[in-house]
């Protein structure tokens, strides 16, 4: 009699045991890798949200324009808390090139939906409609903290009006979570305003 080489029941069913520990654990590797870049794209999305916002908000607080001597022009910081959260508003008037002729810009954190929003409302700022909602700029906010510098002090209120200047420098923060971390970032603006360039 001859003998037929072949493999044994015992021999096929441990290699199908095996074949199935692989493939578990590439299947399970996949959507882990796939499942941590979804959240690193998602964090980076909201960083660069963030950063878009602090510089949209640096480079039309450069352009802004104060006259203590028109009526119009207006240059303000208030300090705001909403559920325990710092939300400044900042208002101030500027050439904007989303409307002809002077316009009164304004920066500020609201509550909706249970969250903080960073809303900007741009308004003709010889017209008296109120009637903007505003445009969100970023959802889900921890805070948004406008100081400004007078005689080497930083502080959060700020009416041109009354002091009759403009400030020094602006600080603008914006903090969100990412991770379970907060990481604010910011910029410090010196504005132009009657000064040479």
């Amino acid at each position: 009699m001859k003998s037929i080489k072949g493999f044994t029941l015992i021999e096929m069913l441990l290699a199908l045991a095996l074949l199935s520990i692989v493939l578990g654990a590439l299947y399970s590797t996949f959507f882990l890798s796939h499942r941590a870049m979804e959240g690193i794209d998602g964090g980076l999305v909201k960083l660069q949200e963030c950063r878009m916002a602090v510089d949209i908000i640096g480079r039309e607080v450069d352009s802004a324009v104060y006259n203590e001597g028109n009526k119009y022009s207006v240059f303000t910081v208030e300090d705001r808390d909403i559920y325990g959260k710092q939300a400044s508003r900042l208002v101030f008037t500027a050439l904007s090139p989303l409307m002809p002729g002077l316009s009164t810009l304004s920066y500020s954190a609201e509550e909706k939906d249970g969250k903080l929003t960073l809303l900007k409302k741009v308004r003709s700022a010889y017209g008296e409609d109120n009637t903007d909602k505003g445009t969100e700029l970023l959802e889900d906010i921890e805070s948004f903290i406008v100081e400004v510098k007078d005689n080497g002090k930083w502080i959060r209120t700020w009416n041109a009006m009354e002091s009759k200047k403009v400030p020094e420098e602006i600080r603008v923060a914006i903090t969100i979570m990412l991770k379970d971390k907060k990481i604010s970032l910011y910029v410090t603006l010196r504005p132009k305003i009657g000064k040479s360039l």
